[in-house]
């Protein structure tokens, strides 16, 4: 099957790098997803361990499309009744960019109505009653050209499952993910996140560490398809635990000023299975020491309307000065502050990311290499 992973804006080029670690070779990019071929073991093994996806989706069918007619028809031939049945609550996620069909509602129902009309000849169904488990279907119309989709995953890939406790946070965990994995981080090194919040950076860098996936402890849209193999979630997920760490990892030091925050932080990383990695303490940002080298900072500092620029520009500088204290530790600020790197001083590397919609710049800052005899075997 040929598989689509969506990710967000700006993360492409560190996911993709996860899927060639994963073993699947370089994937070409199409319009913000990733595509590779796979069968029903990749689709299990991608949803359980995929860290910066946002989905798993089957691209079911792709033609020229600049009609409802022509729309109509190349639904109408793609093979619905090996996945869904007279029960299946059918989605329809439509987008239109720079094509003659531009009115997404309505080329959502014509898309429905050749999905319905298909199953009623295969099926032989004459009365849908939608009542059973949901499917989500998308169509994409770029350039009059419609991609065709099948959801794997059913939520996104971020819900992980250990971040249940409200916290004023826009955070993803994929995207906290994704940037460790493009990090410099190794489980022989320190990391740290002196703006935890409720824990996003510090779990997932606790996560990577150990090599736990991230879907252990969650299901998935495609177990429910008709045509899925039965039990190659429950063997994707035997292949995920057979192969996590369980040795020594470098410490993962967590702290905020807020004391609500760090209890929150703490729940979720018990949650998440790696409550006994990270050490958490309230405190302020400018207090963090650690005497080890080459350990890596991930942080996502306030950035909001409440805190006045010379207020932020402040607080930022005071980071650069943390930053610096450190043994030639890596830094990795991911701010919607147009003014952090200023603040901070010209980073090695930028990137445009964007979170809860937000544009943001991610601010890379590169300590000092460790010596060729450390960095030998610092492999996750």
């Amino acid at each position: 099957m040929d598989l689509l992973v969506p990710v967000a804006s700006g993360l492409e080029a560190a996911v993709k790098r996860e899927l060639v670690r994963l073993g699947y070779g370089e994937c070409p990019a199409l319009r913000g997803r990733l595509l590779l071929e796979g069968d029903w073991a990749d689709v299990a093994r991608l949803n359980v361990s995929l860290r910066g996806g946002e989905r798993v989706l089957i691209r079911l069918g792709e033609f020229p499309c600049a009609s409802f007619d022509e729309l109509y028809e190349g639904v109408f031939v793609l093979p619905w009744e090996e996945f869904f049945t007279a029960h299946t609550d059918i989605r329809i996620d439509g987008k239109s960019v720079d094509s003659k069909l531009a009115a997404v509602k309505a080329a959502g129902g014509v898309a429905k109505k050749a999905i319905l009309s298909r199953l009623k000849e295969k099926l032989g169904a004459s009365v849908f009653d939608e009542r059973g488990e949901r499917a989500a279907v998308g169509v994409s119309l770029f350039q009059d050209v419609a991609t065709v989709t099948l959801d794997t995953s059913g939520e996104g890939l971020h819900k992980r499952g250990y971040r249940v406790l409200a916290y004023d946070a826009t955070l993803r965990e994929t995207t906290a993910a994704a940037i460790v994995e493009d990090s410099v981080y190794r489980r022989e090194k320190p990391f740290a996140d002196p703006f935890c919040g409720s824990g996003t950076f510090a779990v997932e860098a606790a996560l990577y560490a150990r090599g736990i996936a991230p879907g252990l402890n969650r299901e998935f849209a495609f177990t429910r398809f008709k045509c899925a193999p039965k039990g190659v979630l429950a063997r994707a997920k035997e292949e995920a635990r057979a192969a996590e760490y369980r040795g020594a990892i470098a410490p993962v030091f967590a702290s905020d000023i807020s004391p609500r925050a760090v209890k929150i932080a703490k729940e979720h990383a018990r949650r998440a299975g790696v409550a006994g990695d990270i050490s958490f303490r309230v405190g302020d940002m400018r207090e963090l020491r650690c005497e080890l080298p080459y350990g890596v900072l991930a942080c996502d500092p306030p950035y909001g309307e409440r805190l006045r620029e010379e207020d932020l520009s402040g607080l930022y500088r005071d980071l650069a000065r943390t930053v610096r204290a450190l043994p030639d530790w890596s830094a990795y600020v991911l701010s919607g502050f147009e003014g952090a790197e200023r603040a901070m001083g010209r980073a090695d590397k930028r990137r445009v990311l964007y979170t809860a919609d937000i544009r943001c710049g991610l601010f890379v800052y590169f300590g000092a290499k460790p010596p060729r005899r450390c960095t030998d075997s610092m492999k996750v």
